[in-house]
């Protein structure tokens, strides 16, 4: 007899494999140190008005998905109703069937509104109304939703310019979840692009009281922003890259391109890449003087698509999988820091699936103590995001490094209704460890299971991070 659909012991297959969840991993609270959360929605402890602008919003995961259903951009971020672009994903769900959305969508509708409907056509109306009505709760908000999951800890994604008032409300309200930035500093990078580079230069001097005319000046900007993170609890920075810069490029070098750009001249690509390494290597230097984490987010080709870039914007669902050689590049970058004493902790996320034991193997070359596992192999990330990919991440890092030392899982989202992912997670995990000990391969030991779920799902997070108010 077929299972029932998301059942109790979904993705369960064993005794021991439901023990483990529902005694050990669903009770863990959620550490989410990587998220695109907006901090100001979390400050205002936002409340929505339909469940179209909660969830469509901004999610470019199910706008792929309806495009590729043929749903007409007008329907998807275009200017439609909010129940036109409702009913349009639940036309789309029923074609979602092995991608992870079908399976998120229904858990999302099962753990924040209750609803245990499927989502399709003739059940959109129903669906609309009761998640509309739902949204009337008065606990259906922002920080609400943060406690109902039981997350201990959200990283924000934060450019130097931004302000960093939203985090300073959040940390003044005395809420359950802590709300703490991340340094992104990509756009200090794009002396390729004159266009964006000026504008960014112009905020972060504003932030920082400095007019930036030179190199010094934005290395200068930066550190006093690096400064102001930490003082509002940041423990990590994030840097967005096809693959790891390698050029060597001294100071006056440095300072030549950037003076070239400032003035619209756009870097060659091997100027971009010997800027960006000797940017990085400050960066890193900060980093590890502050014992902060560096995660890496290597792979991504930004905006292929020129025609609905020039039309929609960044961030919109056309980003993809580029095929770049990592290794080489990767294991220089990381030898050139750690030459100079200035290896941070550091986290790596490959989005090419091809690169999995080249990361994992990668992150072995540079392990020293005494942190654990202080280069990390990330969570698999983005298109990776999925049954098949998460199982080949935990495979492949328990047959090639630390599993146990693992720091977890993340979102990686922009949604407030995303956590059920955290449970998705640990579903398998707990399911993949159980096989191992049906199978006699791990001792069918209680306590030990416990504590491996307990720490991969929390405590390793919690450890290695070192977030403010876990020290």
């Amino acid at each position: 007899m077929a299972r029932a659909f998301l059942d109790d012991n979904f993705l369960l297959r064993s005794k021991t494999a439901e023990r483990l969840f529902h005694e050990v991993a669903a009770i863990q609270p959620i550490i989410d140190y990587h998220t695109h959360l907006p901090p100001e929605e979390v400050a205002e402890n936002k409340r929505w008005d339909n469940i179209s602008s909660l969830w469509l919003g901004e999610d470019h995961y199910k706008w792929r998905a309806m495009r590729a259903n043929g749903i007409p951009e007008s329907h998807i971020t275009g200017d439609a109703s909010p129940r036109e672009k409702f009913e349009a994903w639940a036309r789309t769900i029923p074609f979602t069937v092995g991608n992870p959305l079908f399976h998120w969508t229904h858990l999302e509708l099962r753990r924040c509104f209750g609803i245990s409907t499927l989502l399709n056509s003739d059940t959109a109306e129903e669906i609309w109304n009761e998640a509309n009505e739902r949204l009337q709760d008065d606990n259906f908000c922002a920080q609400g939703l943060l406690q109902k999951f039981n997350v201990d800890t959200v990283g924000t994604t934060d450019d130097p310019s931004d302000s960093l008032s939203h985090h300073e409300v959040c940390a003044s309200l005395g809420i359950t979840t802590k709300v703490y930035p991340t340094f992104r500093p990509d756009k200090a990078f794009m002396v390729d692009r004159p266009h964006l580079l000026n504008p960014f230069c112009k905020a972060l001097g504003e932030q920082c009281d400095i007019e930036i005319k030179s190199l010094d000046q934005l290395i200068q900007a930066l550190r006093r922003r690096h400064d102001d993170f930490h003082a509002a609890g940041c423990r990590l920075s994030d840097h967005g890259m096809p693959y790891c810069p390698i050029q060597p490029c001294e100071e006056e070098e440095a300072a030549q391109i950037f003076q070239r750009a400032l003035t619209g001249c756009a870097a060659t690509s091997s100027e971009t890449d010997g800027f960006s390494y000797y940017v990085m290597q400050q960066l890193g230097r900060w980093n590890n003087e502050r014992d902060w984490t560096m995660q890496l987010h290597l792979a991504p080709v930004r905006n292929p698509n020129t025609r609905f870039f020039e039309k929609i914007g960044p961030d919109s669902g056309f980003d993809t999988i580029g095929d770049w050689p990592q290794g080489e590049r990767l294991l220089q970058f990381l030898d050139g820091l750690h030459q100079r004493d200035s290896l941070p902790k550091t986290i790596l996320y490959n989005l090419n699936p091809r690169d999995n034991a080249l990361f994992a193997s990668a992150c072995g070359s540079f392990q020293e103590g005494p942190t654990p596992s202080r280069i990390q192999w990330g969570s698999a990330w983005w298109y990776n995001d999925t049954l098949r990919g998460m199982t080949d991440h935990l495979q492949t890092l328990a047959s090639i490094g630390l599993l146990s030392r693992f720091i977890g899982m993340l979102t990686d989202s922009r949604s407030f209704l995303s956590y059920p992912r955290h449970e998705y997670f640990r579903r398998l995990l707990c399911n993949i460890i159980a096989e191992d000990v049906e199978n006699g391969e791990i001792p069918d030991d209680q306590d030990f299971l416990d504590s491996l779920i307990r720490n991969i799902c929390y405590e390793n997070a919690r450890s290695y991070l070192a977030l403010p108010h876990h020290v």
